[in-house]
C-alpha cells in the first residue's frame, strides 16, 4: 500500500499543480473564452484519484492523500505560478487551495456514506458531482469576484465540462474496481 499511496498522493500534486496553472488560460476556440479554462479538462481526475483511495483504503487514508497532494501542489503553485505582485494570482492560489480541500473532503465524505449501495456507480458519481459543484463555485468566486473577469459564465461552463468528464471518469472508475479491492 505505501508505494500505491505515494503514487496516488503524487498524482493528486500534479494534478492540483496542473488544473491551478491551467485555469489561467481561457480556451480560445468556438466561442469558449468567456465560458471555459483548461483547468476544467484536468481537474476532474482528482475525484477520481480521492475516490479510488477511498473505495480502497477508506476515508482516512484518502484524507491523506487529499492533504499530501494538496501540499505538493499548493507549495509548487505558489513557487512557480503565483506572482504576488498581482492580486488575482494569490486570489487564484487562495480560491483554488480553499475549494480544493472542501470539495475533496466533502467528496470522500459523501462516497464513504453511498459506497454500500447497490449500483456501483452511485458514490463515485454522486460524490464528484457534489464535489465538483463545490469547488468551482467556492473557486471561481474567490479567485474573481469584483475583478471584471466573468466568473459566473466560466463557472457554468467549467462545471459543465466537470460534469462531462465526471461521467467518462466512470470508465476508469469502472475498470480499475478490479485493481482497487474494497476495504
Amino acid at each position: 500500500m505505501n508505494r500505491l499511496f505515494l503514487l496516488l498522493s503524487l498524482i493528486m500534486g500534479v494534478v492540483v499543480l496542473t488544473s491551478n496553472y491551467l485555469v489561467q488560460f481561457p480556451i480560445n476556440h468556438y466561442g469558449l473564452e468567456e465560458i471555459l479554462t483548461y483547468g476544467a479538462l484536468s481537474y476532474p481526475i482528482a475525484f477520481l484519484i480521492t475516490d479510488l483511495a477511498n473505495r480502497s483504503y477508506g476515508k482516512a487514508i484518502a484524507r491523506n492523500i487529499v492533504y499530501i497532494g494538496f501540499a505538493i501542489g499548493i507549495s509548487f503553485t505558489l513557487l512557480f505560478s503565483t506572482n504576488f505582485a498581482d492580486l488575482i494570482s494569490v486570489r487564484i492560489a487562495i480560491g483554488s487551495g480553499t475549494a480544493f480541500l472542501l470539495a475533496q473532503l466533502l467528496d470522500i465524505q459523501i462516497f464513504d456514506n453511498l459506497r454500500k449501495k447497490k449500483k456501483w456507480y452511485i458514490a463515485p458519481l454522486t460524490s464528484s458531482i457534489v464535489g465538483s459543484t463545490v469547488d468551482t463555485f467556492l473557486f471561481f468566486s474567490i479567485s474573481f469576484y469584483a475583478t471584471g473577469v466573468p466568473w459566473v459564465t466560466l463557472s457554468l461552463g467549467d462545471l459543465a465540462v466537470k460534469i462531462l468528464i465526471t461521467l467518462i471518469m466512470l470508465i476508469p472508475f469502472r475498470l480499475l474496481l478490479k485493481t482497487f479491492k474494497p476495504i
